[in-house]
């Protein structure tokens, strides 16, 4: 049913797990399907940019939903804030290759819950300036 690309993110999800301390964390979620997912943000600043040093990913959810989420860590690991914002779930898709058309909104999930930790992440800074 899913391609060996899937399959292999699903059985042995990179970046997976909750992050001591993080700088920043998001959440997004669908009630439809009950798909849940939580991103930590470790933040480095160098040359007046703001690096994702490192990245954890929670994931409630079915096989495309953590294989979307573990792809997704590993396309924005040692990213700029910049670059990250850029990444949308097409270039998860790209990588992953043929998802079934039904869970395609797993890869908008993982982006949402990115840009809600990346968001957080900015809305604390500018409050403790």
């Amino acid at each position: 049913m899913y391609n060996e690309r899937i399959m292999k993110e699903f059985t042995k999800p990179k970046n997976m797990g909750e992050m001591k301390n993080p700088d920043a964390i998001g959440k997004a979620g669908n009630p439809v399907c009950g798909d849940v997912m939580e991103i930590y943000l470790k933040i480095e600043k160098k040359d007046n940019k703001e690096y994702i040093k490192d990245i954890k990913m929670k994931t409630f959810g079915c096989v495309v939903a953590i294989a979307n989420a573990s792809v997704l860590t590993q396309l924005v690991k040692g990213k700029s804030l910049e670059e990250a914002e850029k990444i949308d779930n097409k270039d998860i898709l790209a990588q992953l290759g043929e998802v079934p058309p039904i869970k395609i909104h797993c890869s908008f999930l993982a982006i949402d819950a990115l840009k809600d930790a990346i968001n957080n992440y900015k809305k604390q800074r500018s409050e403790n300036k």
